[in-house]
């Protein structure tokens, strides 16, 4: 009786802890330290958002649901609109939008769709660990997703970007899990500049907006200078929490039902509340030592709109880091959960940060600030070169120095085959990178015509040659 009355107390004390840093705990602490972004750099984030907003709408030139102000897009300059038919399901639709205005050749997917079935297969299609990529963990049915755009899209970007002079900027953008396919598909693409007609790195940009957890801290990290992922005060990752959840759901099941007898805990709402529970009491150290953990990609860019214990919206403000440890890892109970990961907002709210660090920057130039404060004098290189030698200092799994990021990129290191196939020299070009087709051959099965199917079985896992 007394150990019962032991464990139930023991039980009321850690749901009571949980609850209490739940509660109190809101989106904007995880960004209190960042210093804030400044007008040049943040720039093109809402014009990006209008982009991916434009995948939405089946007639530019008589949009249903335009932002506020309207589209600033020109309707003829869309490249090539695809749609749920045309990608079979491989892809979310997506839009190629050649802006020439600001020098830009855009590759916008959108979010989640929640009636589509093929959305869902591709977010479910993971396991821990299951997929290694140039020397880290991303997950699986989004890396599929991404080589298999870049491998329909490479021809029509290589040729918009050589038309153009060589001189335009190749941005991939995407909402919610259409975040996690531009992502992957900007570490393909920075590791396969050939496909593009040897783009330069620093020309390969991203924007995850609502990003999706894809890569481990180390790639994540390492490729914080070309991926950009935009957060609306909460970092909503409920959904890819559900991934957790389903790897876990059957031993739950069959412990749950042999010794307790609890059929109803088996179901994925309680299973997403005992993962929480546990996510608690574990510290964070050990979390950064996972190396199959997978985290939001890239630079951040939190947008911090509300206040602990105040009502309504406060004028938003736009931080910026590339954090290591503490990289929104705290579920965050919010009314506004759902807004928060909406792109509409996102736009909304990006749009406003943007007014207000211009009206700043304009009243500064013109008056001395009233309060000092301080202001970033490190440089984007400097922050990132900084997160991966912090990365290092913490024994990240797999962690890149300074050094050792610069030296692949000029060498343009690519990743490796894992296994048998990757002794066979057939499979190496001649720079000593994994050959295209054989990535390609490694994750889809082609029919008579040649056309990408997906495979059923599990594919190979890829990773860096460490001998190259």
């Amino acid at each position: 009786m007394s150990l019962a009355c032991g464990v139930e107390c023991a039980f009321v004390v850690g749901c009571s802890r949980w609850a209490w840093k739940r509660c109190t705990y809101i989106g904007s602490d995880d960004s209190a330290t960042w210093p804030l972004a400044t007008p040049e750099e943040f720039n093109p984030i809402p014009r990006i958002c209008q982009v991916i907003l434009a995948v939405y709408e089946e007639d530019l030139h008589n949009p249903k649901y335009p932002p506020i102000g309207g589209y600033c897009l020109n309707p003829d300059w869309v490249v090539k609109r695809v749609t749920y038919e045309q990608t079979g399901g491989h892809a979310p639709p997506y839009i190629i939008y050649a802006d020439h205005q600001n020098r830009e050749i855009v590759l916008a997917i959108r979010g989640l769709n929640l009636i589509k079935e093929s959305d869902y297969k591709m977010l479910m299609d993971n396991k821990l660990g299951m997929q290694m990529f140039d020397g880290g963990y991303v997950h699986h049915g989004l890396l599929k997703s991404a080589i298999w755009l870049l491998n329909h899209e490479s021809e029509t970007l290589k040729g918009l970007w050589l038309d153009n002079g060589s001189s335009y900027k190749m941005v991939f953008a995407g909402h919610s899990l259409g975040s996690g396919v531009a992502a992957l598909l900007t570490v393909v693409v920075v590791n396969h500049r050939d496909r593009l007609g040897g783009i330069p790195r620093s020309n390969v940009q991203c924007y995850s907006v609502a990003p999706a957890r894809c890569m481990s801290l180390n790639l994540a990290v390492k490729y914080a200078d070309v991926i950009y992922s935009v957060v609306l005060q909460y970092f909503n990752m409920i959904l890819f929490r559900m991934i957790s959840c389903q790897e876990r759901q059957r031993p739950w099941k069959i412990f749950l039902n042999h010794y307790s007898g609890l059929n109803g805990l088996n179901s994925l709402p309680c299973l997403l509340f005992l993962v929480c529970l546990r996510d608690t009491f574990i510290p964070e150290g050990r979390k950064l030592r996972d190396p199959r953990r997978l985290y939001a990609p890239g630079r951040m860019y939190h947008i911090v709109e509300r206040k602990f214990c105040r009502c309504g919206r406060f004028p938003p403000e736009a931080r910026t880091a590339i954090p290591v440890d503490g990289r929104f890892e705290h579920i965050v109970l919010s009314c506004n959960a759902t807004s928060d990961h909406g792109i509409i907002w996102i736009e909304r709210e990006a749009e406003k940060a943007l007014e207000r660090m211009r009206e700043s920057s304009a009243e500064t130039m013109t008056t001395a600030p009233k309060i000092q404060k301080l202001e970033r004098l490190q440089t984007l290189e400097k922050e990132h070169k900084d997160a991966l030698e912090r990365a290092v200092s913490l024994n990240i799994a797999h962690a890149f120095t300074p050094e050792e990021e610069t030296t692949g990129d000029t060498d343009m290191e690519g990743y490796h085959i894992q296994g048998e196939e990757a002794s066979n020299s057939n499979y190496k070009s001649s720079d000593g990178r994994t050959n295209w087709n054989v990535v390609v051959e490694k994750l889809f099965n082609r029919n008579e015509l040649g056309e990408l199917l997906q495979k059923d079985v599990d594919s190979p896992k890829l990773a860096t040659d460490s001998s190259s």
